[in-house]
C-alpha cells in the first residue's frame, strides 16, 4: 500500500468534512488550522492500522472527533468563556447567483448556526456536526462508538436545543 498516495487522496476527499466538523468545535480560525494539522497527523499515524472494516469517511471522522474531544476537554479546563465578539468568519460561501444581501444573510445564518453548535454539550455537538455532513445513524454510531438508537436520542436533543438557541439569537 502506498501510504503517501492514500493519505493525500483521503485528505483531499475529506478535507471539507473535516473543516466542517472542526468549525463546529472551534471558532478561532488559527486554532481551526492547528486542529486540522493535528487531525491530519493522527490520520497519517493511523493509516497503517486501517483494516477496512469501516468506510474511510467513518475512519477519518472518528479520528477527527477524538482529537476534537481532547481539544474541548483541554479548553474547558483552561478557558472560562468563549469571546464571541472575536469569532472569525465561518466559511466563505461560494455564491452562484445570489445578491449581496442573500449572501450576507446566508453567511449570517451559517455564522449563527456555528455559534449555536459550539454552545451544545460535546456529545450533542458530535452528532449534530456529523448529521450536517449527511452521515447516517449507523455511520455516526460507528464514528462515536455508540448505538444507532443513542445517536437518535442525542441528535433529537441536540436539534431541540439548537432550535431554542437559534430562536433565542434571533429574538435577542
Amino acid at each position: 500500500m502506498d501510504y503517501q498516495a492514500t493519505f493525500t487522496l483521503w485528505m483531499t476527499e475529506h478535507e471539507k468534512l473535516l473543516r466542517h466538523i472542526i468549525t463546529g468545535f472551534e471558532a478561532k480560525v488559527a486554532i481551526q488550522d492547528e486542529l486540522f494539522q493535528e487531525i491530519a497527523l493522527n490520520i497519517w499515524r493511523a493509516l497503517p492500522k486501517f483494516r477496512q472494516d469501516s468506510a474511510v469517511k467513518t475512519f477519518v471522522a472518528r479520528i477527527a472527533h477524538n482529537v476534537l474531544a481532547t481539544h474541548v476537554a483541554k479548553a474547558v479546563k483552561t478557558v472560562q468563556t468563549a469571546d464571541i465578539e472575536n469569532c472569525a468568519e465561518v466559511e466563505n460561501i461560494a455564491a452562484t447567483q445570489n445578491t449581496p444581501y442573500q449572501e450576507l444573510n446566508q453567511t449570517q445564518r451559517q455564522f449563527r448556526l456555528s455559534q449555536a453548535i459550539r454552545e451544545l454539550k460535546l456529545e450533542q455537538r458530535q452528532v449534530i456536526t456529523l448529521a450536517l455532513e449527511g452521515m447516517s445513524y449507523q455511520e455516526m454510531a460507528d464514528v462515536l462508538v455508540i448505538t444507532p438508537n443513542l445517536v437518535g436520542v442525542r441528535l433529537q436533543r441536540a436539534k431541540t436545543l439548537l432550535t431554542q438557541l437559534l430562536e433565542g439569537s434571533e429574538n435577542g
